[in-house]
């Protein structure tokens, strides 16, 4: 596969991650709870991951390659409890802007375990996404999103994704992108349950429509996005799969005004397309590199 190939697969990868929120909002307005939403989300999408691993050659990992890979699905399992919760807070528009935040503080990680210091484009995009951000939050629209609660759980969701990209691309560990993240959503799931023990088994959450919701935000919160970023976030590297991964934004936005009827104003449209300029404006020489070594 070229690189602008690896580059579409992350880019869908967003774009599914950010479908997940709408079909979150629909089942917590059928009644569904939280825990609910997000233990079956994932428990449905280790399953569907295993089942499919059934078909891709496999090598023997040791123990602690194993434990690895679990470790890293953690944050990725963290993310969904976050979010999730954000979304009992604040519209799906808001709690997808606060996700984002995650672009600059990937730069926040990348210094801390790469030491590699951030240039005067990467502060001047993480003031863009910041003082933006409010603008494109609805701040002049509405006062009733701005819920504490919502916004320190939509914060903890961007850290936590932060550490899930940073750590799609550094297991190193060579096995098939499907089996590496059956583990990988298995660790998460397993968080999950530690925090929301799964009741949905026995309590015939699952026949009350519950696995309609399990299944919809499973595939499209737990089956693709780690899939597809971990076939494509190793060839394409952090800062371009930064970029790419922001497609989670006006997918989102899309769905809520679609489907959740959620209004976007004018300035909201604007802050949006300005957040993803400012993700975008910090690597767009690196794209230009990327590219240009692979004959575009």
């Amino acid at each position: 596969m070229k690189i602008w190939s690896y580059a579409l697969l992350v880019f869908l990868g967003g774009c599914s991650y950010g479908v997940v929120s709408t079909f979150v909002k629909i089942g917590y307005s059928q009644g569904l709870s939280l825990n609910e939403i997000t233990g079956c989300q994932y428990f449905m999408g280790s399953i569907m991951l295993w089942g499919i691993s059934i078909f891709v050659p496999k090598v023997r990992l040791k123990y602690k390659q194993w434990l690895s890979l679990m470790i890293s699905g953690i944050p990725m399992g963290l993310t969904g409890i976050f979010y999730n919760q954000t979304l009992i807070y604040v519209d799906a528009t808001f709690a997808i802007i606060l996700l984002l935040q995650f672009t600059w503080i990937s730069i926040i990680l990348q210094y801390i375990f790469n030491k590699k210091v951030p240039n005067r484009k990467n502060l001047v995009a993480t003031g863009i996404i910041l003082f933006v951000s409010i603008l494109a939050s609805g701040f002049l629209k509405t006062e009733i999103i701005f819920s504490f609660t919502g916004i320190s759980f939509g914060m903890l969701a961007a850290l936590s994704f932060a550490f899930f990209i940073f750590l799609s691309g550094r297991t190193g560990i060579t096995i098939h992108p499907i089996y590496k993240s059956a583990i990988m959503t298995t660790g998460a799931s397993l968080i999950i349950f530690i925090f929301s023990p799964p009741v949905f088994p026995i309590n015939d959450g699952l026949t009350n429509g519950l696995w309609i919701y399990g299944l919809l935000t499973g595939v499209f919160g737990s089956l693709i996005p780690p899939t597809l970023f971990n076939i494509g976030m190793p060839k394409i590297g952090g800062s371009l799969g930064t970029i790419l991964s922001a497609s989670e934004l006006p997918m989102a936005v899309t769905m809520s005004t679609c489907i959740l009827h959620e209004a976007v104003s004018l300035l909201q449209g604007i802050g949006v397309a300005i957040i993803l300029l400012g993700i975008t404006y910090p690597n767009i020489q690196m794209l230009h590199i990327r590219l240009s070594e692979n004959g575009y």
